[in-house]
Formats: C-alpha cells, structure tokens, sequence
C-alpha cells in the first residue's frame, strides 16, 4: 500500500526526533562522571558465602557494629577471589541492611598495588530484578498497545535521558531551576504529544492547552512557596547537597521547580483527553462550530477533572502514610499537622498541581476547538 509522503512525515518524523534525541543523550556526558565517592575502589558484584553477626550490637530496635561477610568477587580485575567483607550499621532502620549467605550483593574493593587491602558492602544487587520489572512492563505495553506503545516506550526513555543528562547536571551548576524546567517541560509535553498525534494540529492544540496550564501552576508554585515561607531544604535529602559542596544552590527554587515537574505528566494526560475527545466530535460533526467545540471540550474537562485531582492527591499523600500514623499516634491536633512546614509544602504540591489540572482542561478545550474546527481547502 503507498503511503502519501506527507502522512510519512507527519507520523514518522517524532520517531525519528525521538531517536535522534535519545541517541544524542546517551553520548551527552553529564560532567559529573569522575566525582565518584571511591576514587580507588571498583565496584563489583559478590556472592555472600558466609556471614558473622558476633560483632553487632542490639539495642531495642536499634542495631549498631558491623557484620562480616566472606564473599566472593564475581567482577572486575579480582574476579573469583574469596575475601572478607564489611557491613558497617548506623543504627538506621532505612540505611541499614544484612546480608545472608547466597545474597548477590554489591562490593566497593579497594586495592593497592595489584592486592585487595579492604571490601565495603555496598547494598543488595538489585539490577537483574528491575530490568526484569520494566521489561515484563516494556512487553505488556508493546503487547496491548503496539506501535503506540513503542512510541510510549520512546517518549519514556527520551524523558528519563532529558531530566538525567540535562535537568540534573543543569541545576547542579547552578543554572536557575523555574526556567530550566520550564524549558524542559516544554520539550518534552512537545516530544511526548507530538509521537501521540504525529506533527499536525491535535499536537499543537495539546501543547498550547499543556504549556498553559504548566504557566499556570509555576506561577501559583513561586507565589505560595514564598507565602508560605517554605525553605527548599523541606525536600529530602536537600541538606545532603549543601553539606557536599555546593552551598551555591538555590533550594526553594528546586522546590518552586518540583511542583510543576510533579504535575506536568498529569497535565499532559488530561490535555491528551480533552483534545482527542474535541477531535473526535468534530470528525463526527464536521460542520460544528468553534465555541460548540468547545463547550464539549469543556463538558468532557469538567468529568476528567474531578478525578485526576484525586489520582494527585494520592500519588503525593501516599509516600507519607507513615508520618500520618505519627501524627494520629501522637495524638497531634489537626491544626498542628496542617501548619507543620513539610506538610504546608505537600499542601503546595498538592493543590497548586491542582490548579493546573483544573486550568489545563478548559485551556486545552479553547485551543482544540479553534485549532481543529478551521478545516484546509
């Protein structure tokens, strides 16, 4: 069957982008390669033969001291070699982990002069398990949704390489965290909308209503950071950055940042909905007008809404399960909890990645309906 050339471009062209981008990502170096925490030290994986837990001290449900391991080496230039290992405790339920004979382990080897001179374990390997995770997922896209799916499956990887070889090593050199990732939002609501629709007018109308609705929510994210007097350091492990050389940082425009960064997957799908469901009247209704057109894009937002913004608040409330509990354990009143500055800034996340999910559907309905409905000669 002959395909019109133009067809070709227009559904093939965002692959081939995608491709493009990926391809430059992968070889983009991130600058940060050689600040390795062992600078003389491989890293391997090791298979725990044996292990002595003499030397840990138990306190209620605190454990400190170490754990010894025999392992042996199953890498790097000492590959098959048998020695002792250490697993130093903190006392952190979080940090802390023990290892039983047969665990597959991770191992940092020190060496000096061709000879082994100390192992420190490093965690569980858990590599071979997630790579079989995403790829039993990878699979089931491709199966159920087929060429779209390889097109989720680009837009996915190309999003993962934007936010880790450009997103991160950006915010470490300190460039200004709101724009950054505006920009980078940007690029990708474009290369995620366009391999949905290919480069025609649905992809334009989903942009605009998404790049609209993510204005919205940066805007309300800077003005509540700052009325709520919420410092950066709220965000874990942001104090760790600080203390590691870069005291430069601007920690509350990192958090301004992660509101929007948070929400824009959302907005995204709900502009999706909106404008596919415009499309999809006026191919019905070739004859519609612009302003019908939109007011069912706008009845379709007013359903979608309420339900997205639930799906927010859980995807946000549920990491804090656990410090809920504290707070009912304690007996801690309601206006306390509300006030706390960590809470104050989930209230930020939550409701301002609201607000854009509530303007993106009538944004992404007006732009549908005036874009869609002007048919070419």
């Amino acid at each position: 069957m002959h395909i019109h050339p133009h067809f070709s471009r227009r559904t093939h062209g965002p692959v081939l982008f995608a491709l493009l981008l990926m391809v430059v990502l992968l070889l983009l170096p991130t600058g940060y390669e050689g600040a390795l925490t062992y600078q003389n030290a491989d890293r391997v994986r090791a298979e725990v033969l044996e292990t002595d837990e003499s030397r840990i001290v138990d306190t209620g449900l605190i454990r400190t001291g170490e754990q010894r391991c025999t392992v042996r080496l199953l890498g790097g230039q000492f590959e098959g070699e048998r020695v002792e290992a250490v697993n130093r405790l903190s006392g952190s339920l979080a940090q802390d982990k023990l290892f039983s004979p047969g665990d597959i382990a991770f191992v940092a080897v020190s060496h000096s002069d061709g000879q082994v001179t100390a192992v420190t374990m490093t965690d569980h390997y858990r590599l071979d398990k997630e790579a079989l995770l995403a790829g039993a997922f990878l699979l089931l896209l491709v199966l159920f949704a087929g060429w779209t799916g390889v097109r989720a499956i680009l837009s996915f990887i190309c999003t993962i390489l934007l936010m880790w070889k450009v997103l991160v090593p950006g915010m470490l050199r300190g460039w200004d965290p709101v724009w950054l990732s505006l920009g980078l939002v940007l690029v990708m609501a474009v290369l995620v909308l366009s391999l949905i629709y290919g480069f025609d007018r649905r992809a334009v109308a989903a942009v605009g209503g998404t790049a609209l609705g993510i204005a919205v929510t940066a805007v309300l994210g800077v003005v509540f950071t700052r009325l709520f007097q919420i410092h950066g350091a709220v965000m874990e492990s942001s104090e760790s950055l600080l203390y590691a050389g870069y005291q430069y940082l601007d920690l509350t425009k990192i958090f301004m940042a992660s509101i929007f960064l948070g929400s824009s997957g959302a907005v995204m799908d709900l502009s999706v909905d909106i404008c596919s469901a415009v499309y999809e009247v006026v191919e019905k209704r070739p004859d519609i007008s612009a302003r019908e057109a939109i007011g069912s894009g706008f009845a379709v937002g007013r359903a979608a809404c309420g339900s997205t913004t639930t799906t927010l608040l859980l995807a946000y409330s549920g990491s804090y399960i656990a410090l809920l509990m504290v707070f009912m354990a304690q007996g801690t009143p309601v206006e306390f909890i509300l006030n706390y500055k960590y809470v104050a800034a989930e209230i930020v996340h939550t409701i301002v990645g609201s607000f854009g999910l509530v303007t993106v559907a009538p944004l992404t309905a007006i732009t549908s309906g005036l874009l869609l409905t002007r048919r070419q000669s």
